[in-house]
């Protein structure tokens, strides 16, 4: 039977890091759909499915971040049994910290590696800006001022009218966030800027360093806020950086010796 989570497929079981993707506000598993050529061979592209979009179009969408991580967690659990990281970009950067915090809390394996794209620092201040229950104009010119929905779906009426709850449950789960004080996670943590982002400054992307006590880096590249389509081959590389073929602990067959610790 097919995982709705996973689509069609399921992790392999030879895998030496499985690297789990959760999609931005709107944004279905396909946005990953470029990346899997891009991975090395030791790391499997893993893209998440949330309700209401892509093969999950008809389940009614998750309009709170509890619930969703929740869920998340719970999907994931069977395929901790092997390293694994976690990447999310925008919205799916808040779920992968919080997805962490909660195996953390549930006692389950850890990511190798956190990787968090295109979102600002969890306790950074909220613009204030509530989009969930806009009228549509204004949701649709949020959308076309973001630049990462074609323009295409935007001029379609009907296509539209599917997609909005599932942009308007995206927008209430992140407007809805509440951020609560935990100790640091103890897991490396990478961060992804665009230098043009309107959406999320540098400024905002800094505050992430207290979040890890395993070590962190951001890494700034060029592009507004879906820079991590232009720029997935360098994301890619900085990731294959961060999870070496052989996981800390694990014997080499050619040295008989781990090898060396995640970059941080």
């Amino acid at each position: 039977m097919n995982d709705p989570w996973f689509g069609a497929w399921r992790p392999r079981e030879d895998a030496a890091y499985r690297l789990f993707c959760l999609p931005y506000a709107g944004g279905a598993a396909a946005a990953y759909r470029a990346w899997h050529p891009l991975a090395p061979a030791h790391i499997q592209v893993c893209p998440l499915e949330l309700p209401g979009r892509g093969g999950r179009i008809a389940d009614p969408p998750i309009s709170r971040l509890r619930p969703l991580v929740d869920a998340l967690a719970g999907a994931l659990t069977p395929f901790l049994d092997r390293p694994f990281a976690v990447f999310g970009h925008s919205m799916g950067g808040l779920l992968a910290f919080e997805l962490t915090r909660t195996l953390v809390r549930r006692g389950l394996p850890l990511p190798a590696h956190l990787f968090v794209s295109g979102r600002s620092a969890p306790d950074a201040p909220d613009d204030g800006r509530r989009l969930h229950d806009a009228p549509d104009a204004e949701v649709l010119d949020h959308l076309r001022q973001l630049g990462g929905t074609p323009q295409s779906l935007l001029d379609d009426a009907e296509l539209m009218e599917l997609v909005l709850p599932t942009v308007r449950a995206d927008f209430s789960v992140l407007e809805s966030y509440e951020y609560r004080d935990e100790p640091p996670l103890p897991v490396p943590l990478t961060v992804f800027g665009g230098d043009a982002d309107a959406l999320v400054s540098p400024a905002r992307l800094h505050g992430w360093r207290r979040q890890t006590s395993g070590g962190s880096q951001l890494r700034m590249l060029p592009g507004g806020h879906f820079f991590l389509h232009s720029t997935a081959p360098t994301i890619m590389a900085t990731i294959a950086d961060a999870l070496p073929p052989t996981p800390p602990g694990t014997p080499d067959p050619r040295t008989a010796a781990g090898s060396g610790a995640p970059v941080a």
